[in-house]
Parts: structure tokens; sequence; C-alpha cells
């Protein structure tokens, strides 16, 4: 079982597998429901793009948050692989100010193909990070799929009044990222050669609860997290979502070792070029060669929060000002 190869039975892989933004945003355009007698009121959904859904109830002081994330593999060990699928599923929670309490496994496996027993690593490895988050796990669904898939649909609780939202951003608050970039494209050298990196593995299975948790208690109220559009495509949907201009100071951008190195080696996946189309219409880069503006656009799976306001011990990369002829301006 360990020569099985986990990324050679999905196509894509991790948040690089999504369906590409624009061609998204006109699938769910219009399927907003008008408001209804049902329970409770929505404070965040699919509008501006947000990272869950936030339900107030009536009468509570908490609201539910509810999210769900799956993906084919990134990495070949299924057990890191279980841990990566669930903290970036868990990450949605963690990115509006939540905190996750109860979630379920989501599994999709080629049971005619691969052992059981890999399966069963991956909800080993779902279910560590759960426990690590402090989020119970319990049950789940699963079929029998040609590609593996795993990832989880998880709720949680937050305050209303102090929620992290896209459309919260204003002029003058700088912007933190609190992980580095370059997840994609080493886990595109990865697939193609198998080459393993701690680093990437490292980032990924790190949960979003302490930025979360250091965001909410320094009083900001805008962000997101980085994931299958890149740092560019998401930061494009907070500045488009709040009215302001974005401005990212490329030297200030940390990334992981080894991403420099795969970029130049072509390990770039399709995920991260459509992002780069996507968002140039809408940009002033300036003469920022390719490969830099590609690594900005790189699709990162379990990746970190971009946050309008600065967190002490992480990086700021650049500012937010008034919205301008372009959303975007990379310098």
């Amino acid at each position: 079982m360990n020569a099985i190869r986990l990324t050679q039975y999905g196509t894509g892989g991790g948040c690089s597998c999504k369906i590409p933004p624009g061609e998204l945003e006109d699938l769910v355009a219009g399927l907003t429901p008008p408001p209804s007698a049902t329970a409770g009121r929505i404070l965040l959904g699919i509008d501006q793009g947000d990272d869950a859904a936030v339900l107030q109830m009536e009468g509570e002081g908490r609201a539910i948050v509810a999210t769900t994330d799956f993906f084919t593999p990134v990495v070949d060990d299924p057990y890191d692989f279980g841990r990566i699928a669930a903290t970036n599923a868990l990450s949605d929670v963690y990115a509006v100010g939540g905190e996750p309490v109860i979630a379920l496994n989501l599994l999709g496996w080629p049971r005619g193909v691969l052992p059981l027993e890999l399966a069963r690593e991956v909800l080993r490895g779902g279910s560590a990070m759960a426990q690590v988050a402090g989020c119970h796990l319990a049950g789940g669904h699963s079929i029998d799929d040609p590609h593996p898939k795993y990832g989880l649909a998880v709720t949680g609780l937050a305050d209303p009044g102090r929620l992290l939202r896209v459309d919260a951003g204003e002029p003058g608050l700088p912007l933190t990222l609190t992980k580095p970039l370059g997840l994609g494209v080493l886990n595109t050298r990865h697939k193609a050669t198998g080459e393993v990196f701690p680093e990437a593995v490292a980032t990924m299975t790190t949960l979003n609860r302490d930025a979360s948790r250091l965001a909410l208690a320094t009083g900001i109220r805008c962000a997101t997290d980085v994931t299958g559009f890149g740092l560019l495509g998401h930061l494009y949907k907070l500045a488009r979502a709040s009215g302001v201009t974005a401005v990212v100071h490329s030297a200030a951008v940390p990334y992981l070792d080894g991403a420099r190195e795969a970029i130049r080696d072509g390990y770039v996946s399709g995920g991260s070029r459509r992002n780069l189309d996507w968002v140039s219409p809408h940009g002033d880069f300036g003469d920022l060669p390719e490969d830099e503006l590609l690594l900005l656009a790189d699709a990162q799976t379990s990746g970190g929060l971009l946050v309008a306001g600065e967190i002490p011990g992480f990086p700021v990369i650049g500012e937010l000002v008034p919205r301008g002829e372009h959303l975007l301006i990379v310098k």
C-alpha cells in the first residue's frame, strides 16, 4: 500500500480542482432565495462569496455557522490527505470568526480500485484534526466514486456582532497574510514527481484558529481565507465587495521554500492560470513578470487568512485604498 500514489487517482487535486471562479459566479448568480418565513436570519451567504453561511436565530445571542468543503487528493499519504482536507474545511468557520463544534465526514472512494484500508487512514487523519480543533466528528456520508474525495460538513457558532466578512474592508486598513504562499506549485510538483514537501504539509495542517481569534481580539471585521482562487482571486473578491482598491507589495509576500524553484520549473496548475486570467482585467500589475503573478494567483489548499487589519506576528503585505480605476494594484 505504501507504493500507491493517491494523487494519481483524481483530476486536479486539493483546492485547485475547484470550478473556476468566473464560471462559479455565473453558476450561482440569482440563486439567493427571497426572504421567507423560515426561522432565523441569514447574516452571511453567497451574495459576496463569503467563506461560510451564518444564520442568527431569533432571541439567540449566538449565530450558527455552516459550511462544507471536499476535494480530490492533494498528497499521496492518505493520513495527511485526511488531515489537510479536514483542516481546510474547518478553516471556513474560522474565516468568518466562528468556532467549529460538530462536523460530518464526506467520503467518495473507488472501492474496487483502492483498498479500503487507505480510506480508513484518510478518515483517521480527518478525525485527528477535528480533535485538535476541539470539534466533534460524528458520522457522515460515503459513496462509491471513481475518484477519491474527502472533506467535512462543519457546523460552528459565532458572535453575530463580531463576524469576519469580505465586505467590511475600508480604505487605510493594512492587509495581513497569516500563511506563506506556494502551496499550489509545491503540490503540483509533488503530484508530478512524488517529491514530498514537509513544510507544505505542515502549513496545510495548521488550523487558522489562532489567527482568527487574534483578528477578533484586535477588533478586525474583514477577512477571508486564501484557497483555490489564490491570493489575487480572494483579494479581488474582498476589494469588490468592500468597494475599495487593494494594493499588494509583492516583495512583502512570504513564500514557502521551493515555491520559486517549482514555478521556474513549470509546475503550475491550470487553476492558477485561470485565477490570473480572471483577475487580470481588474488589475494593474505594472511590469511584474508572469511567474511572480502566477505565484500570487497560485491556487492554495488550506491556506491562511487574508485580513484587513494588522495581527501581531504576521506579515503586512499591502493595504486598502479608496476605490480607483483598478480593484487590484500589485507593485
